[in-house]
């Protein structure tokens, strides 16, 4: 389907959400694809915030996550404590196991830090692989991102289409501030990763991903050695089709 498609009905979404809180527009919008709605999360802030208003909402959206098989033991821990605060399921995907084997066979398991095509090759079997299986049939994807994540999201609209996944995005935190999320955390006593105390902002696999330094941006800590340009892995890039280019 085209963007093309969609535009009316994604102009109609905003104007339903437009003004209320976080609950309400999950609430919302989960009511307009019953049953077609997840929401991905990787146990950041803003996922488990989300997370926190879908599972005491009971909201009948799906909430699962990409297991790696290389992320930090604490990202673990955050995964048990919120199974065992809410005792809502979180559904894993994994990467396939043969594509897996044969990557690493032939390129070795750091080949990563070689070259930006070695890193997407990985992220791709780990990650973007796995997420078409989690979205396959689905209508709407809901995701933490903000903003000031990268460069690259700041041109991305609160609701939106995704042409490279088939699938209209919702993005619920898009314009909030850190400490807003922090505080929301705080007050609901959600469970979060311990390595954000720790100056890990953006926590993805322990191998791709270090603490930031004092003025460093946001996401200086994924993928340290490469241009700070290239630094998605692949989840979120969509084809950015303006008013103009509309038919």
């Amino acid at each position: 389907m085209l963007q093309s498609n969609h535009h009316k009905e994604i102009q109609e979404f905003k104007v339903l959400i437009k003004d209320q809180p976080l609950e309400k527009q999950l609430a919302i919008l989960s009511a307009q694809f019953p049953g077609k709605v997840v929401f991905s999360t990787s146990f950041s802030e803003e996922d488990q915030l989300i997370t926190h208003y879908i599972f005491t909402q009971h909201l009948p959206i799906t909430v699962f996550t990409l297991d790696t098989g290389r992320l930090f033991p604490e990202t673990y821990s955050t995964w048990s404590q919120t199974l065992e605060k809410y005792k809502q399921p979180i559904v894993p995907y994994y990467p396939i196991a043969a594509d897996l084997e044969k990557f690493i066979e032939e390129k070795g398991p750091n080949s990563f830090y070689e070259s930006v095509d070695n890193r997407k090759e990985c992220c791709r079997i780990r990650k973007v692989v796995p997420l078409q299986r989690a979205l396959k049939g689905q209508e709407l994807w809901i995701t933490g991102i903000r903003a000031e994540h990268s460069p690259n999201r700041l041109s991305m609209e609160q609701i939106e289409w995704d042409a490279v996944n088939n699938i209209i995005k919702f993005h619920p935190l898009m314009n909030w501030e850190s400490d807003t999320v922090k505080k929301a955390i705080n007050q609901y006593d959600i469970p979060v990763n311990p390595l954000h105390a720790k100056g890990f902002v953006s926590i993805g696999c322990a191998p791709c991903t270090r603490a930031i330094k004092s003025g460093e941006d946001f996401r200086a800590g994924r993928w340290w050695w490469e241009d700070s340009s290239k630094k998605e892995c692949g989840l979120h890039v969509t084809e950015i089709i303006t008013s103009e280019t509309r038919v």
